[in-house]
């Protein structure tokens, strides 16, 4: 079995940062894509920023400039820095990663359970 643990999620003033983690635990061969996205009430789930295995990076226009995805190979692990945070980023944040279990099987689709973050004012 694998698991995406988030952590890092938490109440911030506007205009501060935070920093989320997300950690792949379990059987993994290896990890490709993995990427953020998050949910505001009242709101669909939207991609924040992916990063390929490579390093690559895709950010949504929203939060260009302000936010920045990062991983950690060796600890299978991927970082959203967030900066000059808003009232609208305020949702829950949930990691996604292409998990691939066995060198001969094709990657999966998992995702973590959800961290909040909260902006005020």
């Amino acid at each position: 079995q694998v698991q995406l643990v988030e952590s890092g999620g938490g109440l911030v003033q506007a205009g501060g940062s935070l920093r989320l983690s997300c950690a792949a635990s379990g059987s993994i061969f290896s990890v490709n894509d993995m990427g953020w996205y998050r949910q505001a009430p009242g709101k669909q789930r939207e991609l924040v920023a992916v990063i390929t295995s490579g390093g690559s990076t895709n950010y949504a226009d929203s939060v260009k400039g302000r936010f920045a995805i990062s991983r950690d190979n060796a600890k299978k692990t991927v970082y959203l820095q967030m900066n000059i945070l808003s009232l609208e980023d305020s949702a829950v944040y949930y990691c996604n990663a292409a998990v691939k279990r066995y060198s001969w099987s094709g990657s999966v689709s998992t995702w973590g359970q959800g961290t909040q973050v909260t902006v005020s004012s």
